[in-house]
C-alpha cells in the first residue's frame, strides 16, 4: 500500500475544510478524509456534509471539529442533556438510538473482520429499551467549581471537574446521593480532596442501587480513615434519599486516579446492599463487579447461556467470574460450575452468593487461568465448556495457551472491547477452535462501549466442527 510520508501532507492546522462523514472511530469520533489523510471529528453522523476547522495535525491522521453543518443526517437530534460535549461520559447525544445501534454493530463486525480476520456478514443488535436512568452504579469526582464544593463529571482528557446536577443515564437515586453528600460539605465545610498537592478529604462520592430490591448505597471515598460530622452526613443521606440501607466511608489514601481504596468501614446500615438478576440475589459491595446495567445484562447472560448448550452431564469452568454472577447462572443449567476469580475478596462473594442462593454444585478457587489449568488436570477434570468474561484489556496469551490446552468443546467469550476480543479470537483460532456465531448486546446507551457475546467450537480432525 502507497504510504505518504508526513512531510508530504497538505492538510493544515487551522485551516477549514469541506468533508463528507463516512463513518466512525471506536470511540464514536466521525470519520472524514481532507487529501487522502483521515480527519476525526467529535458530535457529527455518517453521512453529514460538514465544514470543519482542523485542530490538530498528527503523522498518520488530523483531528478536527464541526464549524458549520451543511447538510445533516436524519438521524441527528438535539442532545438532550445540558452538558453534553462537556463531560466526558455520553458521547452519542447528537444522534438517535437507532443510528447509534447501528455504528455499534458495525464496529463489532470491522474489528472481527480487520483485526481477527473473521467474516460473520452483518453482526445483530440488542438494543436497551431504557436508554436513560439505566445505570446502578455511579461514581461522581468532587472538586472546587467556582471556590465551592462540587460533584460531576470529569471533562474529557482531563480531570476537571463539570458539576452535574442530573445525569440521565443515572438512577433518580444517584442524583440524590450526590446532591445530599453535597450540600453536606458545603454545610460544615468539608474540605475537597486537592489531587495535585495530595490535602484535602473527599475524592469521589460513589453510589450502587439495587434496581429490583430498591436499596441504595452511599459511600463517600476520602483521603483519610474518617469524615467530620459523620452523623451529620448520616442525616442528610436520610433526609434525601428513599431507600437508603448503606452508607460507607471508603478510605483511599493512595496518590493516582484509583477511585476506591482498600479499607471500608460501615458509617450506617448495612455493609452491602442485595439485588436480583436472573432470578438469583447478589450481595454488592462498593468493590463488587456487577453490570450497570441490570436488565440488558440478564439479556447478555441468557444468550451466553444458550450459547453454552449445557446439561447435567457437563462441567462448565467460568475464568475472570468475579463474584459469582455468571458461574451461578452457568450452575442451573450444568452438572458442576467452577468459577476461578484472581481476587481474593471476589472470591468470598462469590462463595457467599452460592450460599444464598442455595446452589451447591458451584464452586470456586482463587488462581489465575494458567493455575486454574493445572489444578483440574490434577484433578483429572477437563471442562465441557469455557465461559471468560475479561476485562477491557481481553485475555493474555497464556490464558488461552490454557484454555487451549483444556481443550472444551466450546468456549463463550463476553466481551467489552471489540478489538481485544478480536485479538483473542484470532488466537484462538489458531489453536483449532472456529468462531461460529458473534451477536452485539448495548449495555451503555449514549457511551461508547459495547458487549459481545461469541460461541467458539472445538474443530475435530477431520475438520468438522463439535
Amino acid at each position: 500500500m502507497f504510504h505518504v510520508k508526513r512531510e508530504e501532507w497538505t492538510v493544515k492546522k487551522n485551516e477549514c475544510y469541506e468533508v463528507r462523514i463516512t463513518g466512525y472511530t471506536s470511540e464514536g469520533q466521525g470519520v472524514a478524509h481532507v487529501e487522502g489523510m483521515a480527519v476525526f471529528v467529535p458530535r457529527v453522523i455518517a453521512g453529514e456534509l460538514c465544514r470543519i476547522k482542523i485542530l490538530k495535525v498528527g503523522k498518520t491522521a488530523a483531528y478536527g471539529k464541526l464549524e458549520e453543518l451543511l447538510e445533516p443526517s436524519p438521524h441527528r437530534q438535539k442532545p438532550a442533556c445540558p452538558t453534553a460535549g462537556l463531560c466526558g461520559g455520553c458521547v452519542f447525544q447528537h444522534m438517535d438510538y437507532e443510528e447509534e445501534c447501528r455504528l455499534k454493530a458495525q464496529r463489532v463486525s470491522d474489528a472481527l473482520t480487520r483485526i481477527g480476520g473473521i467474516d460473520l456478514g452483518p453482526i445483530a443488535i440488542t438494543g436497551s429499551a431504557a436508554v436513560g436512568g439505566y445505570r446502578n452504579k455511579a461514581q461522581y469526582p468532587v472538586g472546587l467549581c467556582g471556590g465551592v464544593p462540587e460533584a460531576g463529571f470529569f471533562r474529557q482528557r482531563s480531570h476537571q471537574v463539570i458539576p452535574v446536577e442530573h445525569c440521565g443515564i443515572q438512577s433518580a437515586s444517584a442524583d440524590q446521593v450526590r446532591a445530599a453528600v453535597v450540600g453536606w460539605m458545603r454545610r460544615w465545610n468539608v474540605p475537597v480532596y486537592d489531587e495535585t498537592a495530595g490535602t484535602g478529604i473527599v475524592r469521589h462520592i460513589f453510589v450502587r442501587c439495587g434496581f429490583r430490591t430498591g436499596e441504595v448505597l452511599a459511600c463517600i471515598v476520602a483521603n483519610g480513615e474518617k469524615l467530620p460530622r459523620e452523623k451529620a452526613l448520616v442525616e442528610a443521606l436520610h433526609a434525601q434519599v428513599p431507600g437508603l440501607a448503606s452508607v460507607v466511608l471508603g478510605v483511599n489514601t493512595r496518590r493516582g486516579n484509583a477511585v476506591l481504596g482498600d479499607r471500608f468501614r460501615t458509617l450506617w446500615g448495612k455493609d452491602a446492599i442485595e439485588d436480583e438478576l436472573c432470578g438469583l440475589r447478589f450481595r454488592l459491595s462498593p468493590r463488587s463487579f456487577y453490570q450497570v446495567n441490570r436488565d440488558q445484562a440478564e439479556r447478555l447472560y441468557g444468550r451466553a447461556l444458550e450459547l453454552a448448550q449445557l446439561d447435567r452431564t457437563q462441567t462448565v469452568l467460568d475464568l475472570y467470574c468475579g463474584t459469582g454472577t455468571i458461574t451461578l447462572c452457568l450452575a442451573r443449567e450444568a452438572g458442576t460450575a467452577i468459577g476461578v476469580e484472581i481476587i481474593e475478596a471476589a472470591i468470598a462473594d462469590a462463595k457467599e452468593n452460592a450460599k444464598r442462593n442455595g446452589i451447591e454444585n458451584a464452586r470456586f478457587f482463587c488462581a489465575d487461568a494458567g493455575q486454574a489449568a493445572m489444578r483440574l488436570a490434577a484433578e483429572g477434570t477437563r471442562p465441557d465448556v469455557i465461559v471468560v468474561d475479561p476485562p477491557r484489556k481481553g485475555v493474555s496469551a497464556d490464558v488461552i495457551e490454557a484454555m487451549a490446552e483444556m481443550a472444551p468443546r466450546r468456549i463463550v467469550y463476553i466481551s467489552c472491547d471489540p478489538a481485544t476480543l478480536a485479538r483473542d479470537l484470532r488466537l484462538l483460532e489458531q489453536h483449532g477452535y472456529r468462531t461460529v456465531h458473534a451477536e452485539a448486546f448495548d449495555l451503555f446507551p449514549r457511551c461508547a462501549h459495547v458487549e459481545t457475546v461469541v460461541l467458539l467450537s472445538h474443530k475435530k480432525p477431520d475438520g468438522h466442527i463439535n
